[in-house]
């Protein structure tokens, strides 16, 4: 009888460990980079960074056009500044209803707009506002565009991808227009 004893005992524990491993298993992903194991973030927390990178890359754009309409000295700016203002609202607005739908919070304590982002841009004389302003906006779009490339090559969500079609072509019409005016000014 001992022998059926030891046997029942290790299907037991076989069985216990069978059902237990699988419960173990976290949503997160192993992949091997230079011979190392690295954590790799699952889609959800993706989709969560690229809501909120986006909703304060888009927050301190709206910032500085606001900036801009008040202070440059050229209308060019100014027409461009408010075309990109209104449309970096819209991304906002559509941006914080997806984000409602997937619970993502996206308030004011994550923003990148920092103080000196902005004052940088308040303390330039009206000469060197439009230099600055233009070269900070060309960043920032380009910081946009890089943020929607990358999402839509990392997420099969149709509602992120049809915000990124949608909004990364006027995103690239801004960026050339802002890299045409930056031709005009120097």
């Amino acid at each position: 009888m001992p022998p059926s004893k030891s046997s029942f005992l290790k299907t037991i524990c076989i069985v216990i460990l069978i059902i237990t491993i699988p419960s173990c298993k976290k949503n997160e992903n192993f992949e091997m980079v230079n011979s190392k194991y690295v954590l790799t973030k699952n889609s959800e927390e993706i989709e969560a960074y690229f809501f909120i990178a986006t909703a304060n890359v888009t927050k301190s754009i709206i910032s500085k056009s606001q900036l801009a309409q008040h202070k440059s000295v050229k209308n060019t700016i100014k027409d461009v500044s408010i075309k990109i203002e209104n449309n970096q609202n819209l991304l906002l607005q559509e941006i914080n209803k997806i984000a409602v739908k997937k619970l993502i919070i996206i308030n004011e304590i994550n923003s990148t707009v920092t103080p000196e982002d902005i004052y940088e841009l308040v303390d330039k004389r009206e000469v060197s506002f439009d230099k600055s302003y233009i070269n900070s906006i060309i960043k920032s779009l380009s910081e946009q565009i890089e943020l929607f490339e990358s999402i839509s090559k990392q997420t099969e969500d149709m509602e992120t991808l049809n915000l990124v079609v949608h909004y990364l072509p006027k995103q690239y019409e801004f960026l050339r227009e802002a890299k045409k005016i930056k031709k005009e000014i120097n």
